[in-house]
This record gives structure tokens, sequence and C-alpha cells, in this order.
């Protein structure tokens, strides 16, 4: 019986493709998580390379041919200058009406945004769902998605400011404090 061949490179200098061991990325739905290796691996009798990420948040490790790092999402945790874009987009809508779909029809909406990868996506879905919240109990799901977008925004926040995650609740939270005033 032929067993898959493995070949562990975990040599800081090792680079395959886009990313390279030690690089923070992120990964659509699980958020941050560190490049720890790059493996060759021999599947259906080819050779491809695959980076072993560890996910910031809970350890989970993910498998990512490196051929398929677009159409996965991986990408890099995003600039400084960004971070005035994200929060801009957690302050704009304040006036969001209350949502009449229904909440399983939300819930894919903001799932499927969720899944792009994209932490504006993101961010508009922890923003439209807690402006929700002030007005009505979220269902299960949606308190989930809640906790998924606040989860993610926090993390890749606080990486891409380089400041610990407390400081950047604190921010958001200001964002809505000061909103209800005016």
């Amino acid at each position: 019986m032929n067993k898959p061949t493995e070949e562990k490179s975990t040599s800081p200098k090792s680079t395959v493709g886009r990313f390279k061991i030690g690089d923070l990325a992120v990964y659509p739905a699980h958020g941050v998580g560190r490049i720890e290796a790059i493996e060759s691996r021999v599947v259906n009798g080819e050779k491809h390379d695959f980076y072993i990420m560890k996910i910031l948040e809970n350890n989970m490790v993910i498998m990512i041919p490196t051929w398929n790092v677009e159409s996965v999402g991986l990408r890099d945790v995003i600039g400084e200058k960004e971070i005035p874009k994200i929060m801009d987009v957690i302050k704009s809508k304040r006036d969001l009406a209350v949502d009449n779909q229904t909440w399983n029809r939300r819930y894919r909406e903001y799932m499927d945004k969720i899944k792009t990868g994209s932490l504006y996506e993101v961010a508009e879905v922890f923003r439209d769902l807690s402006l929700l919240k002030l007005n009505k109990d979220l269902s299960f799901g949606e308190r989930k998605l809640y906790d998924t977008a606040y989860t993610l925004l926090i993390k890749e926040l606080s990486t891409a400011q380089n400041t610990d995650e407390q400081t950047v609740i604190t921010e958001i939270e200001g964002l809505f404090s000061t909103g209800a005033e005016e």
C-alpha cells in the first residue's frame, strides 16, 4: 500500500507562493492565523504544497493548498490605512430601519457576507446585528453570527493596529455610545 509522502518545512526562510512561515493571514469565517509551516504532500499521485495555518482565536489548524489561496479567500491582514474605513462602516447607517426580513433570510445573507472573508462585509454584519439587537432580541442563529462577526472584527483590528483586543473593544463600543447621543 502506498502511503502519502510528506515533506515538512519549518525553516523560517521557506516560502512557497504568497505567504511564508510566520506570516499572519486571514482565513474567511475563521479569522486571523499564523502560517506555521509549508508542507509538500503527494495526493492522488501528485505533489502539492500546503500552508499549515493555526487560527489564533482557537488554535484550529487548517491545511490550505498553496495553489488554492485565492479561491478559498486566504488574504493578508488589513493594513493600518484601512482601519478608519472599517470604523466608518461600523458607524454608518445608524438610522437603519428595523429589518422586516425573516430571521432565516437575514441569517443566510449575513453568513454569506462572513464567508467572503472581507472585513468590510464582516463589519457590516456586526453593525447591522448590533443595531437590530437594540430594537429586539436576536434569534439564536443571529446571536451566533453576531458573536462570530464581533470576534473576527476584534481579532483582525487588534492585529492590524498591533494593540490588545480590549483597546479595540473600547473603540468599537465608543462608536455606538457616541452614536446614541447624536
